[in-house]
């Protein structure tokens, strides 16, 4: 009889995703943050403590904390959504006071999650991103990207050549030095004045505290871009839209990640390999000739799911 305790083979360390990868991909957080979670032994692959190296293929499930997962490696579930915020919602998935949230719009997803790229305050509103593939949430949101975001601001205060000198050339606030890249006179007058400005950080309400810094006070605030993404004119607020996958992949290139196309294609061999040789092991029992051979009355068990490549480092 095979033992049903005995470990899976290892897949080659070439075939498979390593898991922080996957998990990553199906948006559990960043790489390093997976990393994290694998040391604290936090992650486990079909119900195995899961090791840094480790390989998963799909269908493999795996427990992240008290969540669970079904690896998938279709790039096509690769999804990035743009979203017009209103005033009033906050950026985090549940709230104690019961004010509504970003993701009371999102649908539920059975094999990942949604992950906000960068947050505005309850009271901006305009352009959010979301994604479920955690790598191109973190190039988008990583400092050392340096991507642009855009905002349109109405302001109230006497607004001189000098204060917007100070702004471009940056004010030292008390978490640290802070700066517009560029501000952009919209017109208007009086109360109804409008500014664009661009910057390259995603600092705690960093745009007011900015113009605060000079004595001028922001009344609206709207993010209208985010790198080489722009807030269609006709997305209503509170509506959303999905990105093509042609979208997706420019947004990839524009942030200089590798489309996973590649290791996608050879975790699907993998796994049909693997559904091959499950149903040759139930045709013929699974085991030697000469084992089954010994006694007809011995009850065959049934193959040992087959299961990623594991402890093996590329």
């Amino acid at each position: 009889m095979a033992d049903k305790n005995a470990p899976a083979e290892s897949a080659p360390a070439t075939e498979g995703e390593r898991v922080q990868k996957a998990l990553a991909r199906m948006g559990f957080g960043s790489r390093r943050g997976i990393e994290r979670l694998i040391d604290e032994g936090k992650i486990r692959i079909n119900g195995q403590p899961a090791k840094l190296g480790d390989h998963v293929v799909p269908g493999d499930k795996v427990n992240v904390g008290t969540q669970r997962a079904v690896i998938t490696a279709d790039v096509n579930r690769i999804r990035v959504l743009l979203y017009n915020k209103p005033e009033g919602e906050i950026c985090t998935r549940k709230d104690d006071k019961g004010r509504p949230t970003v993701f009371d719009h999102l649908s539920k997803l059975k094999t990942s999650r949604w992950i906000s790229v960068g947050r505005l305050d309850i009271n901006s509103s305009g352009l959010l991103i979301f994604t479920n593939y955690g790598e191109l949430a973190n190039h988008l949101m990583h400092p050392s990207s340096e991507i642009e975001r855009e905002y349109a601001v109405r302001v109230q205060g006497e607004v001189t050549k000098d204060k917007i000198k100070n702004m471009l050339k940056g004010v030292e606030l008390e978490d640290g030095f802070l700066k517009f890249d560029q501000i952009i006179d919209s017109g208007g007058q009086g109360a109804n004045h409008w500014y664009h400005v661009i910057l390259k950080e995603g600092k705690n309400r960093e745009v007011r505290r900015l113009w605060q810094s000079q004595d001028v006070r922001v009344s609206r605030l709207m993010r209208v871009r985010y790198g080489n993404l722009v807030l269609p004119r006709d997305l209503k607020q509170g509506r959303k839209v999905e990105l093509s996958l042609d979208e997706i992949k420019a947004l990839f290139d524009f942030v200089k990640l590798e489309w996973p196309e590649s290791r996608d294609e050879i975790a699907r061999q993998r796994s049909k390999k693997a559904k091959n040789l499950s149903i040759k092991n139930q045709r013929f029992g699974g085991g030697s000739q000469a084992a089954s051979s010994k006694t007809s009355k011995v009850k065959k068990s049934k193959p040992s799911a087959p299961r990623s490549g594991r402890k093996r480092k590329k």
